[in-house]
């Protein structure tokens, strides 16, 4: 019964490693070709016009971006981790580059956006936090803190798929719209905005305490009692 349990557990978690793997594949291949034409016309995001550098800080934010994307879920991945440990090591420093340049160049392309300053401020707070827990998880794996690490990586790469779920809810939001003739676009684009954030980093946190907080609970004994004194009660 217990073993049937823990298969069916099993499936579950890399059920869901495979729909966040394809889904933020998906979203990487889709944004990049547009970013690789040069052309303003073809970006996903709108451009300030009278900002020269708007779409090339959103190009240079977009390319790296989408490489972690598709680079983070493999390294989640136990047998790949523990049996290719150089490899492993090698992916984490270009995810870590592709976190920093990507991130330096979002704060530009937030800071000339023409979304408004609520989008603004959700973009200038995601990469605050982007940036923090990678320098938390790199501060971890220098002084051996391994699982450390892994919670604090676990934390950023939630934080990145925030773009894959900004897209979802967007195309639900569209949806609604359709319907709801009294929600506008930007209704639309600053809630999905603000829930990407909030369910990414909501689902992190949900996901650190089941599969590792609880499981360490589970395992660590109990201390035993100290026996009483004489002459205590």
């Amino acid at each position: 019964m217990k073993t049937s349990r823990f298969l069916s557990t099993r499936h579950v978690w890399w059920g869901a490693w495979a729909a966040l793997a394809v889904s933020a594949a998906g979203i990487a291949l889709y944004s990049v070709p547009a970013y690789l034409t040069g052309d303003p016309t073809q970006s996903k995001i709108p451009i300030n016009p009278d900002v020269a550098l708007h779409y090339l800080s959103i190009t240079i934010h977009a390319l790296p971006a989408s490489l972690l994307l598709l680079l983070g879920p493999l390294q989640f991945v136990p047998a790949l981790r523990n049996r290719y440990g150089k490899l492993h090591r090698v992916v984490g420093r270009v995810y870590m580059v592709s976190v920093v340049i990507a991130s330096v160049a979002a704060i530009l392309a937030a800071t000339f956006s023409v979304d408004g300053i609520s989008v603004q401020v959700a973009f200038y707070l995601l990469t605050a936090a982007w940036l923090y827990s990678l320098a938390q998880a790199y501060r971890a794996i220098r002084r051996g803190q391994i699982q450390l690490h892994r919670i604090w990586m676990i934390r950023n790469y939630a934080l990145s798929f925030a773009a894959v779920l900004l897209r979802g809810f967007l195309i639900l939001g569209l949806a609604a719209r359709s319907r709801y003739e009294w929600l506008t676009f930007d209704d639309v684009y600053t809630t999905s905005t603000w829930a990407s954030i909030l369910v990414s980093a909501g689902a992190a946190e949900w996901f650190i305490v089941q599969r590792t907080l609880k499981p360490l609970a589970r395992n660590r004994r109990p201390e035993s009692a100290p026996s009483p004194q004489k002459g205590q009660l």
